[in-house]
């Protein structure tokens, strides 16, 4: 599949009905959700892997996985709501993503281990150092981490998983937020974000 054709495809995922800023419940744009998992496809990383999508919200990330070829999509979100668009969003693509409503700090709980995690975690503008539960339980869940973080957050992120993974790549893309919420000034801002991807040290033998 082309990227521009996964970018019509996710343009029809339905998002947030009540987003939270709590949650930083932000809408993957359709462009930069396919941007991230076409670059994650040509690595070898989608098609017929097992799939994590940390933080999924209305699934379009897990949507967009399972059109690529995954061989089982894994969507995690704490809540409900979102989860239950997700479903109905999957339903109307006709793909199976499996949704579980779980906290980040209990995702250690869940059995299994995947091939690739993708996510658009929170960037911790409203709960500090909320990245840091997702890239912890991103490199416990997978091999392969592509994850959309803040312009800039390359020396911290490589910083922070010293001896626990490596970033062998990083891409530059654009995040538009929509006036979603009553501290937003403007109808739409483009922010300047990074694709990461980060790959999993071998465990000590």
């Amino acid at each position: 599949m082309k990227l521009r054709k996964l970018e019509m495809l996710l343009e029809k995922v339905s998002g947030f009905s009540t987003p939270s800023p709590h949650l930083e419940q932000y809408p993957t744009p359709a462009t930069l959700a396919a941007r991230l998992l076409f670059h994650a496809a040509q690595n070898g990383d989608i098609a017929g892997k097992a799939i994590c999508d940390l933080g999924c919200g209305t699934g379009i990330l897990s949507i967009g996985s399972a059109l690529l070829g995954a061989e089982s999509v894994t969507g995690i979100d704490i809540d409900e709501k979102a989860l239950e668009i997700a479903r109905k969003n999957a339903d109307e693509f006709s793909v199976t993503p499996r949704f579980i409503q779980e906290e980040i700090t209990s995702f250690s709980k869940l059995p299994g281990h995947w091939d690739t995690v993708v996510m658009n975690p929170p960037f911790g503008a409203q709960v500090p150092h909320a990245d840091r539960a997702f890239i912890d339980c991103a490199l416990d869940a997978g091999n392969e981490i592509y994850m959309v973080a803040n312009t800039g957050s390359i020396p911290f992120v490589s910083t922070y998983v010293k001896d626990r993974a490596s970033i062998p790549e990083t891409l530059e893309a654009v995040l538009p937020i929509r006036h979603s919420f009553h501290f937003h000034r403007k109808e739409v801002q483009n922010i300047r974000v990074e694709i990461i991807h980060m790959s999993r040290c071998s465990p000590p033998q």
